[in-house]
């Protein structure tokens, strides 16, 4: 009983976690990735459909990125797709290809970006507070009912803390590596 509620809290505090690196890689840096386009989508068919399933998307150089349509009649929509998107890119056409090129971040723009991450990173510290919340009432009712002892309970307590405490210093971890990251010229 108590260890399917630790695997629970884990499992959930995961998923917090990598919402939270989904989120991080869509803050732009400056530097070209590919999950950058990630969030765009394109209009196919009669449905929107992430541009990675209509292009294939690559890294040119570290500040442009590669778009090439797997259908030649596809790029005006995903150049559409691209330029409405709220990345604030301009792709020009070559033929069937798309260059992307990136702009250089201002200072200004660099402290924004960090603000944004910072509260990110906040909101994925209190998803994984929340859980522990969760977690730590679900033992209270278990104790409640007499189905685990206050030994049983207290240790539950501290195993389920060191698991929370691991899980925040990840997402600080991950907060420093973008925070450095942005901050590069």
């Amino acid at each position: 009983m108590i260890n399917e509620i630790k695997k629970d809290a884990e499992t959930r505090m995961g998923k917090s976690i990598d919402s939270f690196k989904t989120d991080l890689a869509k803050i732009r840096t400056g530097r070209a990735h590919t999950s950058l386009l990630d969030s765009v989508m394109v209009p196919y068919y009669g449905s929107d459909v992430p541009l990675s399933q209509v292009a294939n998307i690559s890294v040119s150089d570290a500040r442009t990125l590669t778009v090439a349509p797997w259908e030649k009649d596809m790029v005006a929509a995903i150049e559409k797709a691209i330029m409405s998107s709220d990345l604030g890119l301009n792709p020009s056409t070559v033929g069937t290809t798309m260059r992307v090129p990136l702009p250089a971040l201002t200072e200004e723009r660099r402290k924004d970006l960090i603000k944004v991450v910072r509260k990110e990173a906040e909101s994925a510290r209190v998803a994984v507070r929340n859980i522990r919340r969760d977690a730590l009432g679900d033992l209270k009712s278990l104790l409640k009912e007499k189905e685990i002892s206050e030994d049983d309970d207290r240790k539950a307590q501290e195993q389920i803390q060191k698991i929370t405490d691991n899980k925040v210093s990840g997402i600080d971890d991950l907060l420093k590596v973008k925070e450095k990251e942005l901050m590069e010229i």
